[in-house]
């Protein structure tokens, strides 16, 4: 779950939380062997002003893949092509 802190470039916003977007599965380097899978829940808010919904921008999955950036890179590097299939 992400924490209730509003995002930094809506600092000056007034923000009311708006409870949170559908829960994703995110496949990580595996730790000791086994697959590691993240679940993530993002929080959204509305802006008063402008009756929006506001959200963090996170950059975390790979594009084609369904894993993190940073273990695409390394499985990139290390094999010479980035995985679709995993």
């Amino acid at each position: 779950l992400e924490k209730n802190i509003h995002p930094e470039e809506y600092s000056g916003e007034k923000l009311i939380s708006k409870g949170f977007f559908d829960e994703i599965t995110v496949r990580d380097f595996p730790l000791r062997g086994k697959p590691c899978f993240l679940k993530l829940r993002r929080r959204k808010w509305q802006n008063l002003n402008s009756k929006k919904i506001v959200f963090r921008d996170w950059n975390l999955v790979a594009d084609g893949t369904k894993m993190t950036s940073e273990f695409a890179f390394f499985f990139e590097k290390l094999f010479g092509f980035k995985p679709n299939k995993l």
